[in-house]
């Protein structure tokens, strides 16, 4: 039987059995006029028609619902094809509405045969292959819609499903992998002492440190030689402290960022920095105050002393003290995540709050400096006795030199690299400072204690 032929088969009876609900009907209510057969109307069989339900001779139910429509299915056949072109329709499957939920659609793949020409794979109603995750969709010009090419993500983007129209960003925390099916989460990563760039910046502020405390040392076990008290102790010692200090705060730079470490870090680093080379410029005034106040007449013993070298560390370090307090009041710094410097990482780093302010704690350190090194390099032929001012021309010269370069090499990088860039320059320039001013001193009362003596220093003037 042929599914046209059951649907008609189902209809007839349908019709039967309202027919006999209406003569059933009419035995039970007697008010109900008989039906006359030859005069009856479809229309009259309506009532009847509807919610009937039965079971036909091949065992299946029949059910007509409120509308009068009923409930069917589909048979999926296989259609087979022999030799002599004849053709036989096999049941392998059917799709029944009625049935439990996910078990609506049922087919037998062992009952299907298909024909060789179809060589057992599906046949697809598209010109092309799918295009896999990582690639997109692009429409052929000149042909049907269904035609496309399959085009590689661009940099950046992903796809993470077959035939998408088109790729898609990662989020801001999240980056492409090589395959760009998938957007990857970007690690966290600062400057710290774990890295090997971290260690060896750490390594090198410590090393400088234990040489500066070892210059401290030799500095306080020789205070009453000649050579200790040539240009005044106290300063020699407050530039020394302050030197420890900038050696220390450099590795503030190497600690994870936080609230407390951004608000510290430039500021230590600009009043220590301050401090020490102030104390080279009062060295330097003291040098030139000295030497004139040596020449018969002069008024400049009465600026000779402690007290001119400790009125201009103090007014100097009070004016970067001045400048770091509106900094810290006005525009902290802060912690923050940089996202979009890396494409694989998000950097913890200190966001400074105010570029001004933070020129401006160079710049000031860079005035302090200049003057350093024009006082120095106009004093550097005075009497070798009383003179250091050509170890301080040479250091300011260095000192100079690496804060110059600091601000090409310091715009050009991000992330790690500009803390890294800033971390060096700091150690170098306070190494220019140690080295130039304290070694060759150090070098005399170690290794050449016959020189340091009063008499020999005052043959060589």
């Amino acid at each position: 039987m042929t599914g046209q032929s059951y649907s008609i088969y189902n209809a007839v009876y349908a019709v039967a059995h309202s027919l006999h609900e209406a003569v059933r009907s009419r035995a039970q209510h007697r008010r109900i006029k008989m039906f006359a057969f030859s005069n009856l109307q479809p229309w009259q069989l309506h009532p009847f028609l509807q919610g009937i339900s039965f079971n036909n001779s091949a065992g299946e139910r029949v059910c007509l619902n409120e509308k009068r429509e009923a409930a069917g299915g589909f048979d999926i056949t296989n259609l087979i094809t022999f030799p002599n072109r004849s053709f036989q329709k096999v049941t392998v499957g059917v799709l029944d509405p009625s049935a439990p939920k996910g078990k609506e659609l049922f087919i037998s793949g062992d009952e299907i045969i298909w024909h060789p020409a179809f060589n057992q794979v599906l046949p697809i109603s598209l010109c092309n292959d799918h295009c896999s995750p990582g690639y997109w969709k692009k429409r052929i010009e000149g042909k049907q819609f269904c035609c496309y090419d399959c085009v590689s993500c661009p940099e950046g983007k992903i796809s993470n499903q077959k035939d998408m129209d088109d790729c898609f960003e990662c989020s801001k925390d999240h980056y492409p992998d090589k395959e760009q099916k998938e957007c990857i989460l970007k690690p966290v990563v600062f400057l710290s002492f774990e890295g090997t760039l971290g260690t060896g910046l750490a390594s090198a502020a410590l090393s400088f440190f234990f040489l500066t405390s070892w210059v401290v040392g030799t500095f306080i076990k020789h205070q009453d030689t000649p050579i200790v008290k040539a240009n005044n102790r106290s300063l020699t010692y407050t530039l020394l402290v302050s030197l420890l200090l900038c050696f220390l705060s450099s590795l503030l730079f190497l600690s994870q960022p936080g609230k407390v470490t951004c608000l510290l870090r430039q500021s230590a680093f600009g009043l220590t920095f301050s401090v020490a080379i102030s104390s080279v410029l009062a060295k330097t005034i003291t040098v030139v105050v000295a030497f004139m106040a040596t020449k018969p007449g002069s008024q400049m013993r009465k600026w000779v002393g402690r007290r001119l070298a400790f009125s201009i560390v103090l007014s100097c370090s009070i004016i970067q003290g001045w400048i770091c307090s509106i900094w810290l009041f006005s525009f902290p710094p802060f912690p923050e995540l940089d996202m979009h410097s890396e494409v694989q990482e998000m950097i913890l780093q200190c966001n400074e709050g105010s570029a001004f302010f933070f020129y401006c704690v160079l710049g000031y350190m860079g005035i302090l400096a200049i003057a350093s090194f024009i006082v120095a390099f106009l004093a550097r032929k005075l009497p070798d006795s009383f003179n250091e001012a050509k170890f301080i021309t040479f250091s300011m010269l260095a000192f100079c030199s690496v804060w110059i370069s600091f601000f090409p090499a310091y715009l050009s990088t991000k992330g790690k690299a500009m803390v890294a860039v800033e971390v060096f320059s700091i150690l170098a320039s306070s190494a220019a400072l140690l080295g130039c001013i304290f070694l060759p001193k150090c070098y005399i009362i170690v290794f050449k204690p016959e020189l340091n003596q009063r008499e020999q220093l005052i043959k060589r003037t």
